[in-house]
């Protein structure tokens, strides 16, 4: 590869180690030390989970007096994506209600909600939003999205008219769904980079609720509080979203977004690709670096480096992968013409994990050597 040549740097982030942001400076700096006069277009991606607002927004407002996943008072934000001046606000629902804000022996899917990321959306608002965008993903919670309704004015009701706060715990004393005197009139996008619907073997409680702290016992117990509050909603709004893909993102939150909010779920790829320009900027580049921390078997479900991939591919440009582990059943070679794994420069994890961003220089370099053989 020559000097002058273009190329686009979009990596999502790093898990655990580095954001989408990070990952693509640190290679970036690897690949300009090998090749000077390098035109780099650096553009952090996600796939609607957490990096969703990051790679979106262009400035932030933040709130104190949020509820974690637990109902404590957190400081949280929400971007904006004002690119075309439409006011949209971008809001991360791990920002409030994410398995981050709880320490290991806090998590407990039977008693977090996502209220919090209610009340980011219900402040968005009284900002003038006109279109809220909610990335899914990082969820500590398996609440349906009933807690974000609450913090939007809907009531869950007793047999005798007694609210409850609706935390799976408290589903079954369920009976009367009511809505806000004001409802939602904007329009709410979810973004999600899973299909999984709202119940079932393939459904919240059974695919992901183990990860935020349950056991079997929980785990049966939640996808029958989640199908009574699900009942509830057919019944008497008239409604049933439990079967649509992606209604088990986030713990349910896609469903609550969808029942609640009428809320549309897309792939979040798809909405950053389009806000960000992505096809247009892989048109003009001459290669294309993407990756994520680890690639697997799910990497080509969706996942945007995949996404990307396919993209660039469509344009007829090389496409590299750069990530911490590469899982052989990726079978990464059908989807990217080369992958530099950080495994192979330090085959521990927790110091991979610890120097992650020199590993990434590195990477750069390998890269960059590969690019230039490739052009002579």
């Amino acid at each position: 590869m020559e000097a002058g040549m273009r190329v686009l740097l979009a990596p999502d982030k790093f898990k655990g180690s580095l954001a989408a942001r990070d990952v693509a400076e640190a290679v970036a700096k690897g690949m300009a030390s090998a090749i000077p006069g390098l035109v780099i277009d650096c553009c952090p991606v996600a796939d609607g989970g957490e990096g969703f607002a990051a790679a979106l927004s262009t400035h932030w407002d933040e709130y104190p007096g949020i509820c974690d996943p637990l109902g404590r008072p957190v400081t949280a934000r929400h971007g904006w994506l004002e690119r075309d001046g439409t006011g949209t606000a971008v809001i991360e629902m791990s920002e409030a209600s994410g398995y981050h804000r709880l320490t290991a022996a806090e998590r407990n899917p039977w008693r977090t909600t996502t209220h919090g990321t209610g009340q980011l959306m219900s402040r968005a608002l009284d900002r003038g939003a006109n279109t809220l965008l909610v990335g899914l993903g990082g969820s500590a919670t398996n609440d349906a999205g009933a807690g974000m309704a609450a913090a939007l004015g809907w009531k869950f009701l007793t047999s005798d008219g007694e609210p409850l706060e609706p935390r799976p715990e408290n589903f079954l004393a369920i009976e009367r769904i009511l809505p806000p005197e004001d409802e939602i009139t904007v329009a709410v996008i979810a973004a999600s980079d899973v299909r999984n619907p709202l119940l079932g073997p393939e459904g919240c409680s059974r695919v992901y609720a183990r990860q935020k702290g349950a056991d079997d016992r929980m785990i049966e117990h939640l996808e029958t509080a989640v199908s009574h509050l699900a009942d509830l909603v057919a019944e008497q709004l008239g409604i049933d979203y439990r079967h649509l893909p992606g209604a088990g993102a986030a713990g349910g939150l896609g469903y609550g977004l969808a029942s609640f909010c009428g809320a549309e779920l897309k792939p979040g790829f798809s909405i950053l690709s389009q806000a960000l320009g992505i096809e247009e900027r892989i048109a003009a580049c001459d290669m294309v670096i993407t990756g994520e921390g680890r690639l697997d078997a799910q990497t080509a479900y969706g996942k945007a480096p995949a996404e990307l991939a396919r993209l660039a591919r469509g344009h007829g440009k090389p496409v590299v992968a750069v990530c911490g582990q590469c899982e052989e059943e990726a079978e990464t070679g059908k989807v990217f013409d080369l992958v530099v794994a950080l495994a192979t420069l330090e085959p521990d994890p927790a110091r991979s994990m610890r120097n992650a961003a020199a590993l990434l220089r590195q990477a750069g370099e390998r890269i960059a050597d590969w690019a230039v053989r490739r052009t002579v």
